[in-house]
């Protein structure tokens, strides 16, 4: 079976309750279970959750909460991956064989059903440990400056300095919408961009990580063109 896997605790503290705050009409959560629902890529749709309140809300809107996420991997330090091996801990030991499990992060608006699809097969058609969403800086980061302790900057490698934009290479950056993984890397923790792990392209103007207020800003403008282009 393919099971998507959504991580939503219940403390985020820079935008309070983030995963269920409402973001055009519905609770931000709720847009990544209807796409995983969309997309008919999965058999299983759950919320990993130590909060009732977003346990209740992934329910109405079509996800499954088996268990409630335990405390100690609820914590402000704790990572996506041990999460994810919980669950699939959780669902193989109540019988379920497991062939791939998605993550999907809850405060994934831009996600579409076609990128869940297409990656699929993209991790299907390949020898892969990990699939994720990636997308290209939109500025060359060789080219990148610190702001020092007196207010003066310097960059991070001054031979970048006279070479042109065109000629540096193009690197990427974790979307932070989907990652598909095999059960046992999930499980193994293995690293997640490593040589076995395959990218999948999105383009920049459907990638917004959401961590603080001007994110969710920046969000709004965006998903509202987006949406009155869809019109």
């Amino acid at each position: 079976m393919r099971v998507a896997i959504i991580p939503a605790r219940g403390g985020s503290k820079r935008i309070p309750k983030k995963n269920i705050k409402h973001f055009f009409g519905k609770p931000m959560l709720a847009w990544s279970i209807e796409a995983a629902i969309k997309s008919r890529c999965f058999d299983q749709i759950i919320c990993s959750t130590d909060d009732d309140e977003i346990a209740n809300i992934a329910q109405k809107y079509g996800a499954e909460t088996p268990f409630l996420r335990p405390k100690d991997l609820s914590g402000d330090y704790i990572g996506t991956i041990p999460v994810i091996a919980h669950a699939i801990e959780h669902l193989q030991s109540n019988g379920n064989k497991i062939d791939l499990a998605c993550c999907i992060y809850a405060t994934a608006p831009f996600i579409q059903t076609t990128d869940l699809q297409n990656s699929l097969k993209q991790m299907q058609n390949n020898d892969l440990d990990f699939c994720f969403s990636a997308t290209s800086f939109s500025f060359p980061i060789q080219r990148s400056i610190r702001i020092k302790s007196n207010k003066r900057c310097e960059m991070l490698d001054s031979e970048m300095f006279q070479k042109r934009s065109q000629d540096l290479e193009e690197l990427y950056h974790d979307a932070g919408q989907f990652y598909w993984g095999t059960p046992q890397s999930w499980l193994e923790e293995k690293l997640l961009f490593s040589n076995d792990t395959m990218p999948y392209i999105l383009p920049r103007h459907r990638v917004q990580d959401i961590d603080t207020m001007e994110d969710w800003k920046r969000a709004e403008l965006m998903f509202k063109v987006l949406q009155d282009e869809l019109v």
